[in-house]
């Protein structure tokens, strides 16, 4: 009887848990968008941008939002690191994928990594924010014109979203993460994910 209240308390209490994953080429921003998501959901002070390094392997941050909790993986974007990205591909709920679009010159190189991403069958149905950040420096291209630019043909049965945000300001960040709380608890995806936790976790009984 104790088993059966406490696996109803445990379902009506405990919080969701969702892995997203952070990724782009390097230089991008994405460890400066993690420290801004540990300053605006907790109370942990971010690293100040002129004190984050380029990122050699993984960062991990973990916030609550929207009465969820987001475990984030940061994964290298130096080329010789893109290597390890489809290691965590299987785990992972969503995908937040981080473009600086104050720097054209970079854009083939974001897309032709992002394509290879969304190629992947690990990744099969991940919702998907693609993020035009540094959008505080002028000449920044706006995510509509990113959205052009990148013209992604792999994106038709999968949820997604451009926006224009910057990491450095927080700008926009806080309406990105509403919006992938919300496709993620309703992705097929997150379906599959706990039906084979569930499987996993009844053969460790």
């Amino acid at each position: 009887m104790f088993s059966l209240f406490y696996g109803l308390w445990k379902y009506i209490f405990s919080k969701t848990e969702f892995h997203v994953l952070i990724l782009g080429i390097d230089k991008a921003g994405k460890t400066t968008l993690l420290e801004k998501l540990k300053a605006l959901y907790s109370n942990l002070e971010g690293l100040p941008p002129d004190r984050i390094v380029p990122t050699v392997g993984l960062n991990i941050g973990r916030i609550e939002a929207s009465k969820t909790k987001l475990i984030f993986w940061d994964l290298g974007g130096q080329v010789g690191l893109r290597t390890i990205w489809e290691k965590y591909y299987e785990e992972a709920h969503a995908v937040i994928y981080v473009i600086d679009a104050s720097c054209p010159s970079r854009f083939e190189d974001s897309k032709s990594a992002l394509e290879k991403v969304l190629r992947h069958p690990d990744l099969q149905g991940a919702p998907l924010l693609i993020l035009a950040n540094k959008q505080d420096i002028d000449g920044a291209v706006s995510s509509s014109e990113l959205a052009r630019y990148l013209d992604l043909k792999e994106l038709d049965e999968r949820l997604y979203m451009f926006e224009g945000v910057s990491a450095y300001d927080g700008t926009k960040i806080k309406d990105c993460i509403d919006w992938l709380v919300e496709v993620m608890e309703r992705s097929k995806r997150t379906d599959r994910l706990r039906a084979r936790a569930g499987v996993a976790g009844s053969l460790n009984v």
